[in-house]
């Protein structure tokens, strides 16, 4: 089973910006300046995009390559796919997930009103959801 990793959406006012991001590369990746230890194990799993304490979407990673300044290019699937809101804290550069991923949203699903990451994972850790 392939591992999958978490990043935070910086500088994204709405998810309409994370959707931006997509749109306007024909491949898109990310930057970073270490690659995972476990990169093999990520290849064929998603980078799950954190937006306002939220996991809220993801794509799969396609492979890593070397950019020219020594830096690590984490390349992705040029779509977004929505999941199901789950609380996630905000930590820097990117995190393996741990546990099960949130399963992808249906097309034209709606998920209704959904808590803000932060209040729900409060919740979460008092047991109330």
């Amino acid at each position: 089973m392939p591992l999958n990793l978490t990043k935070i959406a910086f500088g994204a006012k709405s998810f309409a910006d994370i959707e931006g991001w997509y749109s306007a590369r024909r491949s898109p990746n990310l930057t970073t300046r270490y690659r995972p230890t476990k990169w093999e194990q990520c290849i064929g799993g998603s980078l799950y995009w954190i937006h306002q304490h939220s996991i809220v979407a993801r794509s799969e990673i396609f492979g890593f390559s070397e950019t020219s300044d020594g830096r690590w290019s984490i390349d992705l699937e040029p779509r977004l796919i929505r999941v199901m809101p789950r609380p996630k804290r905000a930590h820097q550069g990117w995190r393996y997930l741990k546990g099960d991923p949130p399963r992808d949203l249906k097309e034209g699903e709606d998920i209704g009103d959904v808590l803000p990451g932060k209040l729900a994972g409060k919740l979460e850790r008092l047991g109330l959801i």
